[in-house]
């Protein structure tokens, strides 16, 4: 199932937060409505991110293009710098909008009809980008698989986090359709249990053999002997390799030190942040205190406790054995190796 799809000059999302009991695409109609569905996770994963903002800064924009030129431009830099607000932490989504800005600032279109066919073609050129570096991240992750392996993952850096096969789930699937038999243990992700919801859903229907745990069982499990392997993605990487990721991940990296077991973050270098020397400039997403306090709408907690929510955690760079990019696995140093790999700056 796709996460988002673009036809007939018209934007429909995947509304993650029904799942896995419903499968429901909703049409985006306006700017707001597309800003909302960011911010509320209904399309969620970095690089999904970024595909879904460099469509949707076009939503409406087809029955505009009647308009003047400038006018036109106008109102596409209005919506695409509403949707750069819509979350702070993930990069793709910033870099998808500088994109497409980008690509209006440097068109040669004459009216606002053939600049509106540029950015669409814009917005597809990404679309296309995600689905083939998910493809390569997947080649180079699935030689960390052998037959047995048995793999942590923690929150959902899968086919529904991206507009391909995925981040960290990527290596798996590829994997599995070479024929490798191996287990899969998925974190279930609090508050918002992207693991049980989503990443237990995706590889379960895609026939992958998958534990779901608390993530409060992780210590446990590793202690056992129960984990050979971490991946993770991730939502932004410092040029140091200090990453955030969802929150939880962390303490996953911190259990993996202990117990000795490789821990590699899966990333497209379009996740790779150069203009953030390390964490202390990655800004940490702070969210509604009511995801802890309830679910779904019922409340485990009183209405008047306080809660702390951060979406995200930073996992500093000596704890990640390695980077699954679409060009292989970067190991340390990082602030070497990731800017030689990727860096296209001056």
């Amino acid at each position: 199932m796709n996460t988002l799809n673009w036809q007939d000059d018209h934007l429909t999302i995947l509304d993650q937060t029904l799942l896995p009991h419903k499968v429901e695409y909703v049409k985006q109609t306006n700017i707001e409505q597309m800003r909302e569905t960011i911010y509320q996770l209904k399309v969620r994963g970095a690089p999904a991110i970024g595909v879904a903002a460099a469509y949707g800064c076009l939503t409406g924009l087809k029955a505009l293009t009647h308009l003047p030129l400038t006018e036109f431009k106008e109102i596409f830099t209005k919506q695409a710098e509403i949707l750069r607000a819509a979350r702070p932490t993930a990069v793709n989504l910033m870099r998808s909008i500088d994109l497409m800005v980008q690509r209006m600032q440097s068109s040669q279109a004459t009216s606002s009809s053939a600049l509106y066919d540029d950015l669409v073609a814009e917005a597809t050129r990404i679309h296309q980008e995600d689905i083939d570096l998910c493809q390569r991240i997947g080649d180079a992750g699935a030689a960390l698989i052998k037959d047995g392996t048995s793999i942590l993952t923690h929150c959902n850096a899968g086919a529904l986090a991206t507009t391909g096969l995925g981040t960290a789930l990527a290596p798996l699937y590829v994997a599995h359709n070479n024929g490798l038999k191996f287990k899969v243990y998925a974190d279930e992700t609090r508050p918002l249990l992207q693991g049980a919801r989503l990443t237990a859903f995706e590889l379960r229907n895609a026939g992958i053999d998958v534990t779901l745990l608390c993530d409060n069982m992780a210590a446990d499990l590793m202690s056992r002997g129960g984990v050979d392997l971490v991946i993770v993605g991730c939502d932004r990487v410092a040029a140091n390799g200090d990453t955030a990721n969802k929150i939880g991940t962390l303490g996953v990296a911190i259990l993996a030190s202990y117990f000795k077991i490789p821990f590699y973050v899966a990333c497209p270098s379009s996740t790779i942040d150069f203009s953030a020397p390390t964490a202390d400039y990655i800004a940490i997403e702070m969210r509604d205190p009511d995801e802890v306090r309830s679910f779904n709408g019922t409340f485990s907690a009183e209405r008047e406790v306080q809660a702390y929510n951060p979406a995200f955690d930073v996992t500093p760079a000596a704890l990640i054995t390695g980077f699954i990019t679409e060009k292989g696995i970067i190991t340390a140093p990082y602030s070497q190796n990731l800017r030689t790999n990727f860096y296209h700056g001056h």
